[in-house]
């Protein structure tokens, strides 16, 4: 199946100041921010994207737009010749319900904060979401979009989902078989990539967390008019660790 670029918004204020920005309105990335999306912009320059998603929040459609306005030209012939960025409403943030807004300080002397840490699959925010509600959402839209892809541009289709560090954490764990109360050990910092491709039996994370390098090696490869892509099983893991990316893929 198709690969999955995972981006995490660039850094705003909120995030520089320590305050939960949840669904609020108006959190825009802040110069940081800006720095970092054009970073990842530049190292996805190479990799021909098939589709761009996003969380509808601004500081997500602004680091989407980054990444979109640096990818190569394409012939007018193919049947998507420009990349359009496009919204998802199950990529949102986690709905914090009451803590939204509030100071991250402040919140860690909350009861619930232990939770979050320790068994977050039971954690329900007051007036909002829990966290298995968050993870449930965010990995339907990315497996519905990741076969979409697949249905359009064939299985070496790339594309790219921007959204939130908890719903990218959540959405690593389920496809590296990890319980959502151990999502807490994964890291996904400001304008980081990490990557997934998904297989009829099993995803591969080739990459969590990726703040630097050229991510080229993840275009999909050139194939002569007419000749079929080589058999081969690709839910299975090469033993002894294979060639790496660029091998596994022509």
């Amino acid at each position: 199946m198709a690969t999955v670029i995972l981006a995490r918004h660039g850094r705003t204020t909120a995030n520089a100041t320590g305050v939960l920005a949840g669904r609020s309105r108006g959190v825009h990335l802040d110069d940081d921010g800006v720095s970092q999306a054009e970073s990842a912009a530049g190292r996805l320059a190479g990799v021909p994207l098939a589709a761009v998603v996003t969380s509808p929040l601004e500081r997500c459609k602004e680091t989407a737009r980054a990444i979109a306005e640096r990818q190569p030209a394409r012939p007018a012939s193919e049947a998507h010749p420009t990349t359009r960025v496009r919204a998802e409403r199950r990529l949102l943030e986690c709905d914090y319900g009451s803590w939204t807004g509030r100071e991250l300080k402040s919140l860690a002397k909350e009861p619930l904060w232990k939770q979050v840490q320790a068994h977050p699959s039971a954690a329900h925010f007051p007036d909002g979401e829990s966290m298995a509600q968050m993870m449930s959402r965010a990995v339907a839209a990315v497996r519905d979009w990741d076969t979409r892809v697949e249905q359009e541009h064939g299985p070496d289709g790339v594309w790219l989902a921007v959204t939130h560090g908890d719903v990218i954490k959540a959405i690593l764990a389920d496809a590296l078989g990890m319980h959502l109360d151990l999502f807490q050990r994964l890291m996904v910092d400001p304008g980081s990539l990490s990557v997934i491709r998904f297989t009829a039996l099993r995803p591969f994370v080739l990459s969590v967390n990726s703040v630097a390098g050229d991510l080229s090696g993840l275009k999909p490869p050139k194939r002569k008019p007419g000749r079929k892509r080589a058999a081969r099983n690709e839910s299975d893991a090469a033993v002894g660790g294979g060639s790496g990316v660029i091998g596994s893929r022509g």
